[in-house]
């Protein structure tokens, strides 16, 4: 079971040598109370996004219920730059990262309506990713209490060699060409070599996970939203890479190379150890 630290006010010294040798052995970690105090300024800022769109928002609904999911919108969703910039998320993340700095890469709300039937597939966020590198680590930070609809995650998954074959989660048709040179996506439900590891959460906790562990949840079919906002860091190590087509987020136009370091205009370096 990975390690879960039972606190109020969270800072990089809090987590001790356990925790980030949990994250790194199991690619995964619960903080308890780690966003306890951000958490009318992260549902403010989901409300603002949901009423505000990007072009790159969806509803996905398959039955009763509908997902929405909108994602690259922190420079213009005030309460999002505030939780950035200023939350403990910057130096968590260079902390479970081993990394000397953490370096924002994006954020991505994610709202389960009551009822809906629809689950997030299992999947790795590194294959839809243009960047690369075992310095990394997304936050998932719910703002209502969740117990079925929890995120899910493999244990040990960011060390599987190959990737697990990226599908588009509308119709979970493949993103990519070349499924030999992927995993087929697991089923850790009916394999018993597959540990999963989940956390009943409350508003404000989190669940840190390294880019390449394999994550999903289960649909809502409870009463109430689920209402989760998730936030990806990248650290010293991270490098642009190509992938075989179209990235989720695309950043149109970046113009970076590979090998390079990810532009900081476009994805700052918050904190710098």
């Amino acid at each position: 079971m990975a390690f879960a630290i039972d606190t109020q006010t969270i800072d990089a010294q809090t987590i001790d040598a356990k925790t980030i040798a949990d994250y790194q052995r199991d690619g995964a970690v619960c903080i308890r109370g780690a966003f306890k105090g951000w958490v009318d300024a992260i549902a403010a800022g989901i409300e603002r996004n949901m009423r505000n769109r990007s072009a790159a928002a969806s509803d996905i609904a398959n039955g009763r219920g509908s997902f929405f999911d909108d994602y690259c919108n922190w420079e213009r969703i005030p309460e999002f730059a505030e939780v950035v910039r200023k939350s403990p998320a910057a130096e968590l993340a260079a902390a479970v990262m081993r990394s000397r700095t953490a370096q924002f890469f994006h954020d991505h709300v994610l709202v389960k309506e009551p009822g809906t039937q629809k689950p997030t597939p299992w999947h790795q966020d590194i294959p839809y990713y243009f960047v690369d590198g075992r310095q990394t680590v997304s936050f998932w930070i719910p703002i209502d209490p969740v117990k079925e609809a929890t995120l899910r995650l493999i244990a040990g998954s960011h060390k599987w060699d190959k990737m697990i074959l990226p599908v588009r989660w509308l119709d979970d048709s493949n993103f990519y060409a070349g499924e030999g040179d992927y995993l087929p996506v697991p089923d850790p439900d009916n394999d018993p070599s597959l540990k999963i590891l989940e956390w009943e959460m409350e508003p404000g906790d989190a669940i840190l996970f390294d880019f390449r562990t394999a994550h999903g949840a289960r649909g809502n079919l409870t009463a109430a939203r689920r209402r989760a906002l998730s936030l990806r860091w990248v650290g010293d190590d991270a490098r642009y890479v190509e992938r075989p087509g179209r990235t989720s987020p695309p950043y149109h136009g970046h113009g970076m190379q590979p090998g390079q370091r990810l532009r900081e205009d476009w994805f700052p370096v918050v904190y710098q150890g």
